[in-house]
């Protein structure tokens, strides 16, 4: 019987060892998706080896035993991360609401399916840790991260924020909360 070749893609929880691999994705994604919002010179100055240092710290010793990051591979190459852990918002429960807090899949990867399977495995992830609800933060203009989770069943709660992100009101940011069922 022939069979057809499958793709060498997967997802699972990051290791301490993924960090500089991290890093790298991240500092590629901000570059091409921030540079409409963040000055050229924030963008050229991110250092993915100091990015790194800071999730090896993170994932060797995590805040609370709920939070992860996980990544998404192609072979054993990272395609692409998701942290997740509980909700942060006043609004929030904690015990019961899981946040996606991060879900960036490297640009030159982006379209292969690796933000599905990590957005799938972030779900199953906050099921295992006993979550029934799960919220997202993204920027209000980002209407393609929108229709993608929106067709994963996702929807706006109302809530919205503005992030000032370099810290002396120059730059800010407006997002809006999605939130999804889990059971």
């Amino acid at each position: 019987m022939d069979r057809m070749p499958t793709a060498d893609v997967s997802a699972r929880i990051a290791w301490a060892e993924d960090a500089a691999a991290i890093a790298a994705v991240q500092v590629r994604a901000w570059r091409s998706s921030y540079a409409d919002l963040l000055p050229a010179e924030v963008l050229s100055t991110l250092d993915a080896d100091q990015i790194a240092d800071g999730w090896r710290q993170s994932l060797a010793r995590p805040a609370d035993a709920r939070n992860r990051v996980l990544v998404s591979l192609e072979r054993n190459l990272v395609t692409g991360f998701l942290v997740s852990g509980p909700a942060i918002d006043p609004d929030c429960d904690p015990v019961a609401t899981g946040e996606l807090t991060d879900l960036t899949v490297d640009p030159q990867s982006r379209g292969q399916g690796h933000g599905s399977r990590l957005l799938q495995a972030g779900a199953d992830t906050l099921v295992a840790d006993q979550f029934i609800r799960a919220v997202m933060w993204l920027p209000a203009t980002d209407d393609a991260t929108r229709a993608f989770l929106t067709s994963g069943g996702w929807g706006a709660d109302g809530a919205h924020r503005t992030l000032d992100l370099l810290g002396d009101g120059t730059t800010t940011l407006k997002q809006v909360r999605l939130h999804t069922s889990l059971i």
